[in-house]
């Protein structure tokens, strides 16, 4: 209460504070019939009793009348309330203030929703009055549980560990790979500045400055379109470390999340597991593997090969090719044959990939179009082999073994939300499981052109040091220093030891990426210049918190977000610019034909 006119929060009275004078201010929650309103700010709950008396018939009036949701001061006595009234639900429920003066200072027009969690509203609607949205309690504990986290690792790594708090531009120009930038026009004609996707290529310069330890909770940008759980503009905590190796960033960003975490959510259990690319896309079918449930993807190449099942035999001739299957236990119960066809459905659609059910009847034998390929003794092996059990599905696919783990990945984590809609917890909502995945490929062939290559991560990782002399020989074989970090499936932070020898780093860009490197000749100098060994990581600060309160949305952590379509639809933006207003940055708008009339209509 230091610097204002109230003397108590709606949310500290208690009996103690019996017989006291006190002054609140806040907005009005509930007003019943003119005897008593709740009145509510950023801490709690208050019960206001509304006076009877003729003496007070002005603050009567004038309490009665107010819209829900005006802002009011009320000063009053706090008195203990009636044997039997108390309210063990509110922390405040033991007393009630009995007003004495009372003052409307705003009144609230009708609003567009009511101001309540448990009442249902669009997320449109929410979001074109996010000011209105944010005084619910699950807005206010998110966005204050984001401050104190943050306020926790700012002492983790400035106070205790020595990093320096760095800005970096916001104003930089084009990085080639990656995701695409937002560009910002420039006076000079056909130059643009580009937004930063990240601080990454400032970091490196700040470890070749010399500043050896860098932090900064940095706002990031990427025009990435309409993605559900993307933003354009969000919030990493960046970090950059000179003469540290892989174990020492884990071991910090393990120490890290350990201080800042929130005591009501438990405690983190250090260090994190590890796991290989090459383990996580073989057992989960991805490289963000959430390890809260069972369910893994089973390999019956050996098994598959001593049958006679033609689709099998062909998909194991070819290069790369695998059998693999999940077993989903009780699938029987739970599982409708809807469902079944819609996760074969689904996978055919994504993935291109067929995938074939085996269903364990109660006495034991299994129901599939395969069995009539299988003899009694390899039916029974292949019960041993996915350890089915009575009741339990298996799907099986053959084919390209990342086609096959991929899809066979997202039917895991499909199947798991049709159980947990039937019934059946799988993924303890409770549960932090946190997972390091190491050793990616340091680079992947391109989606639309698979005879060129792209950077895994970004082209300033590092290869492995056993794998440097591949990258000259044959680089589609090298491992890199990079390392992510996995919380309950999702990747909350990604980062990698970096080249620091431009000779290497101008090699990957010109030779293996064929890019040009004349876009980051400040950095290529720069590493000529006595640059140290380093490396770094990024935690997605907006997607971890979203994690943390188990929000449905990283949209639910941030106070004003865009929408699925990156649009702002409070103060709707982006909007139209006048032609005049274009003219210093040498720009003319090319309108499509469809708006063009829409526009002059």
């Amino acid at each position: 209460n230091s610097f204002v006119t109230r003397t108590n929060t709606c949310g500290e009275l208690r009996s103690a504070h019996v017989g006291q004078e006190v002054t609140l201010y806040g907005w009005i929650q509930y007003q019943r019939q003119g005897l008593f309103l709740v009145l509510r700010d950023f801490q709690g709950l208050t019960q206001i009793i509304i006076p009877q008396d003729e003496a007070h018939a002005h603050v009567k009036k004038l309490l009665s009348n107010a819209p829900v949701e005006s802002v009011v001061r009320v000063t009053g006595i706090v008195t203990s309330r009636p044997p039997g009234q108390e309210n063990p639900k509110m922390p405040t429920g033991d007393i009630e203030v009995k007003a004495e003066t009372a003052e409307v200072l705003n009144s609230c027009k009708k609003l567009p929703f009511e101001i309540k969690d448990f009442i249902k509203k669009s997320e449109a609607l929410r979001m074109q009055y996010r000011y209105l949205d944010l005084r619910s309690f699950q807005l206010q504990y998110n966005l204050r549980l984001r401050s104190q986290i943050v306020m926790r690792m700012r002492e983790y790594l400035c106070n205790l560990h020595g990093f320096v708090d760095v800005e970096t531009p916001t104003l930089f120009k084009r990085t080639p790979g990656g995701a695409k930038e937002f560009l910002v026009p420039s006076r000079e004609a056909g130059k643009f500045y580009c937004l930063p996707q990240s601080p990454q290529q400032f970091k490196q310069l700040l470890m070749v400055g010399g500043l050896d330890r860098y932090f900064q909770v940095a706002r990031c940008y990427r025009d990435e379109g309409s993605r559900p759980d993307r933003q354009p503009e969000f919030t990493q905590i960046d970090i950059e470390m000179s003469f540290v190796d892989q174990a020492g960033i884990q071991r910090l960003i393990e120490g890290l999340l350990q201080y800042s975490w929130p005591e009501e959510r438990g405690s983190v259990t250090t260090p994190f597991p590890s796991m290989r690319y090459e383990e996580a896309l073989a057992n989960y079918g991805t490289d963000k593997p959430d390890t809260r449930f069972g369910m893994k993807i089973v390999d019956m190449s050996d098994f598959s090969r001593r049958s006679d099942i033609r689709f099998v035999q062909d998909a194991l001739s070819y290069p790369h090719g695998t059998v693999k299957a999940i077993c989903i236990p009780h699938g029987v119960r739970y599982l409708k044959n809807k469902d079944l066809e819609s996760l074969k459905e689904s996978a055919k659609s994504r993935f291109n990939q067929e995938i074939m059910e085996i269903i364990c009847r109660p006495d034991g034998s299994l129901k599939s179009l395969l069995t009539k390929f299988l003899g009694e003794k390899q039916q029974s092996e292949l019960i041993q082999a996915l350890n089915m059990q009575v009741d339990d599905v298996v799907l099986l696919a053959a084919g390209e073994h990342k086609q096959v783990c991929s899809a066979l990945g997202n039917l895991r984590l499909e199947t798991a939300d049709l159980l947990e809609a039937a019934g059946l917890v799988l993924r303890d909502p409770t549960a932090f499981h946190f997972l390091w995945v190491v050793d990616f490929p340091l680079f992947l062939p391109k989606e639309e052109n698979p005879t060129e290559l792209e950077s895994a991560h970004h082209p300033f990782t590092a290869p492995h040091p056993s794998d440097t002399s591949l990258l000259y020989s044959d680089p589609t074989k090298v491992r890199s220093q990079h390392y992510d970090l996995v919380l309950n499936g999702n990747e909350v932070g990604g980062g990698s030891i970096r080249i620091h020898s431009a000779e290497q780093q101008r090699f990957v860009l010109e030779k293996v990426l064929k890019e040009d490197s004349e876009v980051l000749s400040h950095l290529l100098e720069a590493l000529e210049f006595g640059a140290p060994p380093h490396g770094g990581i990024a935690l997605g600060l907006d997607r971890l918190i979203s994690l943390i309160v188990d929000a449905p949305s990283i949209r639910d952590v941030i106070a004003f977000p865009k929408s699925f379509r990156g649009r702002d639809l409070m103060g709707n933006a982006p909007d139209y610019v006048t032609p005049e207003e274009l003219e210093p940055y040498h720009i003319q708008v090319s309108w499509p034909l469809a708006e063009k009339k829409a526009k002059k209509n």
